[in-house]
This record gives structure tokens, sequence and C-alpha cells, in this order.
């Protein structure tokens, strides 16, 4: 921190999740684990999705996309927060801190808009089977992906336009393992009242429209498949639980920290890693091990990849 009069804080010090170093040497491995873990399963998850041509419908290249912007969540600060347990002193940059929000809101708003982008298609294949191709083009799809990515863009720099000139010249502990919005504007050496009311209504009511809007969608499809109950339809079902099950990991914890987020809760760091490193290893888990199609072309993913391997082409 500079000195002086107009002394300004220059970077900020992140909390451990634990002040013991054995303890910090243990999710030194745990977490490493954990995110090889996201990036291995997500990408095979890209990767099977392009290999397989069964998969190359508008569902499967949301789902792609959803992985990778799971990658790309648990990216933006995990990495530091491993490397970090190796650390005596766990700082971060002024400039670094505010990449770090703005890359979370950049995904987390990105993930917000494709997880609804994937309840409309849903919608369509369900309640609008017969017009789901035409509706559902390659071009709609391209659109639902480009403007879940804007809209997360704008969000983002919503959040960051009025963070980023406020006078730092005090405190400069974050409560937590990465910068969080709600935590570095208390550190601000100025009335930040209406900036939270600002942050409350733009994230806080973001994550809860969304949240609402995706549970109507998903009650009127399933009104549906009960009513069309066949054999079709019980496929239908097993889409819908996981797709409900993901968007029930990813907004609890968002909404629980944004909707109360000036308010100190022992829980916020727990959620804080539960939706930027355990959600996005969920995912694939939820969506593969639930979904026969992807097993199943994983499974000729492998088989492939063996016979590549063991022929003799590749023993010469």
């Amino acid at each position: 921190m500079d000195q002086g009069n107009k002394s300004r804080v220059t970077e900020f010090i992140l909390q451990s999740l634990s002040g013991s170093r054995e303890l910090q040497l243990f999710y030194f491995a745990f977490f490493t684990l954990f995110y090889s873990s996201i990036v291995l399963g997500n990408f095979l998850i890209v990767l099977t999705v392009i290999s397989e041509p069964a998969l190359h419908t508008p569902m499967y290249f949301l789902l792609s996309n959803l992985s990778f912007i799971d990658v790309c969540l648990s990216t933006f600060a995990t990495p530091k927060m491993i490397v970090d347990f190796l650390m005596e002193r766990k700082v971060i940059s002024f400039e670094g801190c505010m990449a770090q929000i703005f890359f979370l809101h950049v995904f987390a708003g990105g993930e917000m808009m494709l997880l609804v982008a994937m309840a409309y298609d849903r919608y369509v294949a369900i309640c609008r089977p017969l017009h789901y191709g035409t509706i559902m083009s390659a071009r709609k799809c391209t659109s639902l992906v480009v403007g879940s990515w804007l809209i997360g863009v704008l969000h983002s720099v919503s959040q960051l336009a009025f963070t980023i000139n406020l006078p730092f010249c005090g405190p400069n502990k974050v409560d937590s393992f990465f910068c969080d919005l709600p935590l570095v504007i208390k550190l601000a050496c100025t009335d930040t009242f209406t900036l939270e009311i600002m942050m409350l209504s733009d994230s806080g009511l973001m994550a809860m429209t969304s949240f609402v809007l995706l549970l109507i969608s998903y009650t009127v499809i399933l009104v549906t498949v009960r009513r069309r109950s066949s054999g079709g339809m019980a496929k239908a079902k097993a889409t819908l639980s996981a797709h409900i099950s993901v968007v029930t990991l990813f907004f609890g914890p968002c909404i629980f920290i944004y909707a109360w987020p000036f308010s100190n809760f022992p829980v916020d760091k727990v959620l804080s890693i539960f939706y930027t490193v355990f959600t996005p290893l969920l995912n694939p888990l939820i969506y593969t091990l639930r979904n026969k199609e992807v097993v199943l072309a994983m499974q000729k993913l492998r088989s492939w990849q063996v016979r590549t391997w063991w022929s003799p082409s590749c023993l010469l």
C-alpha cells in the first residue's frame, strides 16, 4: 500500500480456508485433484459432442458450451487459490482483483443465460416437437450462445464500471479466496450504499429472476410431459431432471450470496467454493451419468482411441 495522505491500495490480502499449514497442504492436493477433474471432465464432454455425429443436435451443442463455460468459471480463481495454499502471504494486485470480479460476472452471468437457453430448447422440443427443427436452427443456437456471452459481458461491465474508480485507501483484507464484488465494495473508503443497492438490483435480481423463470418454464414442461405419458416422454423426463438438478445447484448458492450480499454469513465462503469449484464438476457428472446417449458416445470415443493406439501403424 502506498503511504501518504492520498494512499491507495495496490494489493488485496485474500483469506485462506484455514490457518493450519497441514490443512492447507491437504486442500492443495484436494483442490488440485478437483480442478483437474473439472477440466478433463468438461473437455471430455466437448470432445465427445464434437466427435460424435449423433450428438450434433441443439441440446448437445448447448451442453458442450455449458461445459466450456464451466471450465472458464472454475479457472478464473481456482488455480490461484491452489497456488496460494503454498504461500505465506496470499495477495492479489488491485488489477488482478478487478479482473477476477470481471471474469466471475462474465462467466456466471453467461451461464445463467445459457441455462435459460437450454430450458427454451427443452420447451420447444417437448411442447412444439413438430416445429423443433425449424425453431432451433443452427443460426438460432449460435445466436443463443453468443447472446449469453454478450449478456454476461454487459452484466460484468455494469458491475465493474462503478467499482474500479472507488477510493480504496484503508482496509485491504478480502474475506474469501477470491475477489467478489460484495466483499471488495465493503473495503472502499467512501459511502457505498447507492452502489450496494445498484449491485443488489443487478446481480441479485438477475439471479432471482432467471431462477424463477426457469422454475416456471420447467413446471410448464413437466405438466406437458405428464399429459403425454409415453415411452418417448420417459427420455424427456430424464433429461429434464438433469437440467433441474444443474439449475438448482448453480442458482442456490448464487441467490443466497447475492440476495443478501452485505450481511456476512459463516457459510458464504463454503457457498463460493461450491458454485466455483464443485458445481462445474457436478455438471458433467449429472449430464453424463444420467444420459445414455452421451455415455455410449464416450464409450465409442474410447474404443476408437484404443483401436488407434494399438493399430499396427502406430506400433511401427
